[in-house]
């Protein structure tokens, strides 16, 4: 026997079986991505790439970037959407891709709601559906209390999209119900302030949720891979402390005893109640780099000209600084362990967790001690896109590591999504950019010798 508890066995790199799908390890991407797809939804050669690299690095499975089921839903432009059968030939070339390298491909389903960062030309003065007609509290986005006939309409989208994603050749689905968007604002005790049978006690908050796994089940049959990704603890007060405090852990943990029941094959864990929140992605908040890019955001919501201005005002930048601060951990690490735990000793089917992980001693321990049966990771992956294969050969943490300083998450707005850590590079901006822009290549217009194709001759 040896450290791992069997002869030879690391449990990061034991196959994990779920009930309708097997994944080689026990390492997953996590969704991330930039604004790297056409305006309109369709998809690019950079996002097969995009997606594609992180398969070569050594992930057991790819979550992919929040995916649109409907154009109303969106959260930005410039990414590619579920909502349309001629979308299924891009996912397809994007599923190839990733395949080839032994990794498995889950598509996540996304409605923002209320919750849109940048709306778009096409839903210009559409206020985002959502459960309430509040506005969202840290942008001042706007919001409309759906009917039960745009809920019904919802409900469909996320079913068409789940069939879209299995006629592709996907491994599965993951619905994005945490962090503030959709389904969150469902969930959530905090937001949804509905009277209706989708609003007041759990089970009726959780209805449209449920409502969403059947129709999916209807759509798919109970043989393709469904996961939901939750806020195990919603913390709406970790920035602004006099919101209401939404769902506990007790909460979730009977979410997660429903959706099991209604046939999802796996829970992924995560927190917060909306997007950017202190606790995810936890780090720093570089109030004036981040002001930077907000500037794109400033006719989204009421409130975006007082956040700019709040940022880059020096006399107020440190106090946002600090009550971004005043919630978060000595460490990223492994934040939503605990939480993690508590919902798998109430289901049965794996529990998936999040939370910066970037150490494989670290992993180790939370699968051998049952906190989690796998973890997805984001932000450390985009500093050291072949962690994994490090791991394997041996490494417990990069010699760089990702420094959480969120550079990443203030440039995604209007830049490619990278490390933007310049002390990474040894100061040399070059090989950032460099690194940054790697994944544009190849871009589907040059051959592989990297020649432009020649055009046809012309009929005589």
């Amino acid at each position: 026997m040896n450290e791992y508890g069997e002869a030879g066995a690391d449990p990061i790199f034991a196959p994990l079986a779920f009930r309708n799908l097997s994944v080689r390890n026990r390492v997953f991407r996590s969704s991330i991505s930039g604004r790297i797809d056409n305006y309109d939804g369709s998809g690019t050669p950079a996002r097969v790439n995009w997606e594609e690299r992180f398969a070569r690095g050594g992930v057991g499975a790819v979550i992919s970037a929040h995916a649109p089921v409907h154009v109303r839903g969106r959260i930005l432009p410039n990414y590619a959407f579920v909502d349309d059968d001629d979308k299924i030939p891009f996912w397809r070339a994007v599923g190839q891709r990733v395949h080839a390298h032994d990794c498995r491909f889950i598509l996540q389903l996304s409605h923002g709601g209320r919750q849109r960062d940048i709306a778009g030309v096409e839903n210009e003065n559409a206020p985002g559906l959502s459960s309430t007609s509040r506005r969202e509290p840290v942008h001042g986005l706007p919001a409309q209390a759906m009917t039960r006939r745009q809920i019904a309409e919802a409900v469909q989208q996320y079913a068409a999209a789940a069939r879209r994603a299995r006629e592709a050749g996907l491994d599965g689905v993951e619905l994005h119900a945490c962090n503030g968007y959709l389904i969150t604002q469902f969930l959530s005790a905090g937001i949804n302030d509905r009277v209706d049978e989708y609003g007041g006690p759990l089970q009726n908050r959780a209805r449209f949720l449920l409502e969403i796994v059947a129709a999916i089940r209807r759509e798919v049959g109970d043989d393709f891979h469904l996961q939901v990704k939750i806020s195990a603890v919603e913390h709406n007060r970790a920035f602004l402390p006099w919101l209401r405090a939404g769902n506990r852990i007790e909460d979730t943990v009977e979410v997660c005893r429903l959706v099991e029941a209604a046939g999802v094959d796996a829970v992924h864990v995560s927190t917060g109640s909306f997007f950017p929140h202190p606790l995810n992605p936890v780090g720093e908040f570089r109030t004036v780099e981040g002001s930077r890019s907000y500037d794109a955001m400033l006719s989204s919501g009421s409130r975006t000209l007082r956040n700019y201005l709040l940022f880059r005002w020096p006399v107020s930048a440190p106090l946002v600084s600090w009550l971004w601060r005043r919630t978060q951990p000595a460490s990223p690490e492994g934040l939503c362990l605990p939480d993690a735990a508590r919902v798998r000793q109430a289901v049965s089917v794996p529990v998936i967790c999040t939370g910066g992980f970037q150490t494989a001693s670290v992993v180790r321990r939370a699968i051998t001690a049952g906190q989690c049966d796998a973890v997805s990771i984001a932000r450390p992956l985009l500093a050291n896109v072949d962690l994994v294969r490090r791991w394997a050969a041996g490494e417990d943490r990069p010699a760089r590591p990702c420094s959480y300083c969120n550079r990443c998450l203030f440039h995604v707005v209007e830049d490619p999504l990278g490390c933007y850590d310049l002390s990474r590079f040894d100061g040399d901006r070059a090989a950032m950019i460099r690194e940054l822009m790697q994944f544009y290549q190849p871009d589907g217009f040059s051959s592989a010798a990297g020649t432009a194709p020649q055009p046809a001759a012309e009929d005589s």
